[in-house]
């Protein structure tokens, strides 16, 4: 039986490896989601992949960029280094305090046409410098996404769009995510001042499974505050 389980194992490795899922063996660079986890191939986060995450509100947008600061924070730690690439940037560098980030981590590059993101994300994922690379725009093609996909499977850097666009169009980004806010808990009868609340949206996820979660970002990690079952918000959302 142990040998049967040591072949399969093998061969479910051999698949992610073939479709380019890293597997980094520092152990440190895991991405701790709490239930999140379960969803991905392996539980772990994948590294070296693009991953994208859909807004189409000025809200979610700024609670993707919240989520996603809080998700590199695991990989940053004391040394590494994020380029954020916007032509219109829609975070306060400042606020990363908040999350537990030092704003020195981060370099942001503010370019004047939203073509340009994409040129700058492609050349900045080439360089293995980089921990990570972050860029906004509203659109994509399945082309422009699978140059950068083929460039993080050489560098090893782990790559986030936030595209600011309701109309979803297919990527070959490993993973779709959606992030609506949500209110935090009062503090003292005060509203607004708890720690970050999120819908969390796992519309899509190459290998793993889709679902939705209620999270909040407490004592610098995750924490699960409510399950939901992701075909209910599904059904709930094409009855809307």
């Amino acid at each position: 039986m142990g040998q049967r389980s040591d072949i399969i194992t093998k061969l479910q490795s051999d698949i992610l490896r073939l479709q380019h899922f890293c597997s980094l063996s520092n152990s440190d660079l895991n991405i701790e989601l709490g239930p999140i986890n379960q969803a991905f191939p392996n539980s772990t986060f994948p590294l070296a992949a693009i991953h994208e995450f859909i807004s189409s509100r000025i809200e979610d947008a700024t609670s993707s960029s919240a989520f996603i600061t809080a998700l590199v924070k695991s990989l940053v730690r004391d040394n590494g280094i994020v380029l954020w690439v916007s032509a219109c940037r829609t975070i306060f560098p400042p606020a990363l305090k908040t999350l537990g980030v030092q704003p020195d981590h981060f370099i942001f590059l503010d370019v004047k046409k939203e073509k340009d993101v994409l040129w700058v994300m492609d050349e900045a994922l080439k360089c293995g410098a980089l921990t990570a690379v972050i860029g906004e725009v509203r659109n994509i093609s399945f082309n422009e996404s699978r140059k950068l996909q083929l460039a993080v499977e050489q560098s090893q850097v782990t790559g986030f769009i936030l595209r600011h666009n309701k109309n979803i169009t297919p990527t070959a980004s490993v993973s779709r995510w959606k992030i609506s806010t949500l209110p935090s808990d009062s503090i003292d009868d005060l509203p607004g001042i708890g720690f970050p609340k999120w819908k969390v949206e796992l519309l899509r996820m190459r290998n793993g499974k889709s679902g939705a979660w209620d999270v909040q970002w407490c004592n610098g990690r995750f924490q699960q505050v409510h399950s939901a079952d992701f075909s209910i918000v599904e059904q709930q959302q094409k009855a809307g």
